[in-house]
């Protein structure tokens, strides 16, 4: 447990010493916000969705955690470059222990990223229709935060470019984000398009964050939570393994 607290711990340092990453990670979900918020919101009021700022602000508070949690995977890379990685791996410790205190390190990072995004929503205009549901919206951001930590270090552990890793992330994750229901609604999709996001684990974190901040919700909320759980726990494992085979 010791090992697991250092990574975790280590983790967080990285990420408060590294402000401008924090305060640039930011500025997209603020432009989604204002942009498509604003600029939408009277179209989608007219065609009876209500108010969008409502519906937009969980995609955009999940979008912010994707991205944080994937590119936390480019640490791997780049301690791999520079000798740290190969310090860490050489300890008498198990690789499965480092993983999971890396993991936890980005998730929390993220899910932090996720919790600031929501207070910049509010000051955008966005209501919580019960805010006794803020410990499960809490609870999806942490669910969604690990298991996108775990695919972006189990990606870099492949990986010895880093210039390779973004390129590789936003050819998978960009799909991922438009395609989980985070700028539009889910109902009436083509027949692909609606297939795609049905297997899209990131639609039912979305979903799960709108249930929990609106109440309304396309799937069920058991399904929601059961299907991102379960989805964290097999990449955890995945990426468990493709660490574990880190070769130094």
């Amino acid at each position: 447990m010791r090992t697991v607290y250092i990574m975790w711990i280590r983790q967080l340092k990285r990420y408060w010493r590294s402000k401008p990453r924090m305060f640039g990670s930011l500025a997209q979900p603020i432009l989604f916000l204002v942009a498509l918020g604003f600029g939408f919101g009277p179209i989608f009021q007219k065609a009876g969705g209500g108010n969008y700022i409502d519906f937009l602000a969980p995609g955009v508070i999940a979008m912010s955690i994707l991205f944080t949690a994937v590119f936390t995977g480019i640490e791997v890379i780049w301690d791999r470059q520079f000798g740290f990685l190969k310090e860490t791996l050489v300890a008498p410790v198990p690789r499965f222990k480092i993983m999971i205190g890396r993991t936890l390190g980005g998730a929390t990072v993220a899910t932090l990223q996720g919790i600031v995004v929501f207070l910049i929503c509010l000051l955008i205009g966005f209501r919580p229709d019960n805010w006794t549901m803020l410990p499960l919206a809490i609870v999806f951001m942490f669910l969604i935060a690990t298991l996108f930590t775990s695919m972006g270090t189990a990606i870099a552990s492949r990986l010895n470019d880093m210039q390779a890793f973004p390129l590789i992330i936003n050819f998978l994750i960009m799909p991922i984000f438009f395609l989980s229901g985070s700028l539009f609604p889910l109902d009436g999709l083509p027949g692909v398009i609606e297939t795609i996001a049905k297997i899209n684990p990131l639609s039912y974190g979305v979903d799960g964050l709108r249930y929990a901040f609106t109440g309304i919700s396309h799937f069920n909320i058991w399904l929601d939570f059961g299907v991102v759980l379960i989805v964290a726990l097999v990449i955890n494992l995945i990426g468990t393994y493709m660490f574990s085979k880190i070769e130094i």
